[in-house]
């Protein structure tokens, strides 16, 4: 079984983000950047599915920067075989992104797509299933867990009510949830045999894929500053403030 697992470029979770003085976007200038964490958790299924024998070859895609060879390399180091790095400057939306993983799809014919349920920096939870609409593929998102059983798949989702269990038959495309597993950290000697994988760069024209978006971005703002709380000495002077001050009931 070939997988492929898609891993995206994001600001580091631990970095308080500042937006540009101009409020144009986000200031990225001297940011760590990592992958992001959901991606990780992609990295980590396929890799443990290649280690009990399911898999045969991970292979780690990403759509963006050259500055995004770094996070393929961490995957190559996690351990996927080989990466693809569809190479664009332009600030993509997530069809866009669908679109050109599906590009990737169509070439490696793989039978298993494994992808972060979202990005920590967009939040969109949409590339999964936009690529599953794409491809015609069966899809299970938000994975809690995920066991093959023959030519079926069978993922256990989170939902609402508790836990969903699906089965899909392969090729699937599954988006992972934070308890699906915890993912291990690259060793040394890994990162350094990472740096001797195959890393193939591609355009999206060369793909023949449009990255042409007809949303634009008009304004970024900080979130407003929340005045702090107060406390209050009584059940009678909270209702006094809620009902004259807050307004509320």
């Amino acid at each position: 079984m070939k997988v492929l697992v898609a891993v995206k470029r994001v600001v580091d979770y631990n970095v308080k983000v500042r937006v540009k003085a101009d409020n144009s976007g986000v200031d990225l200038a001297n940011v760590k950047m990592s992958m992001n964490p959901f991606c990780e958790i992609a990295v980590e299924e396929a890799v443990r599915l290649k280690e009990k024998g399911v898999a045969t070859e991970i292979v780690a895609v990403a759509v963006g920067p050259t500055a995004a060879q770094e996070q393929l390399r961490t995957a190559l180091a996690l351990g996927a075989d080989r990466a693809i790095l569809v190479e664009t400057a332009e600030e993509l939306n997530s069809l866009a992104v669908a679109k050109a993983l599906k590009a990737l799809v169509d070439k490696e014919q793989p039978q298993l797509v494994i992808l972060g349920k979202q990005a920590i920096d967009s939040d969109n939870n949409q590339t999964g299933q936009m690529l599953a609409a794409l491809t015609g593929y069966a899809q299970g998102t938000f994975a809690s867990k995920v066991e093959v059983a023959g030519d079926k798949l069978n993922v256990t989702r989170e939902i609402d009510g508790g836990l969903q269990t699906v089965a899909l038959a392969l090729p699937a495309i599954v988006t992972t949830d934070l308890r699906l597993n915890e993912p291990r950290y690259a060793s040394l000697p890994n990162i350094m045999k990472a740096k001797k994988k195959p890393l193939e760069t591609v355009t999206p024209d060369a793909l023949g894929v449009s990255t042409a978006s007809s949303v634009k971005t008009v304004k970024v703002e900080a979130p407003a500053a929340r005045s702090a709380g107060i406390k209050v000495k009584s059940v009678a002077e909270l209702v006094e403030k809620l009902k004259n001050e807050a307004k509320v009931i």
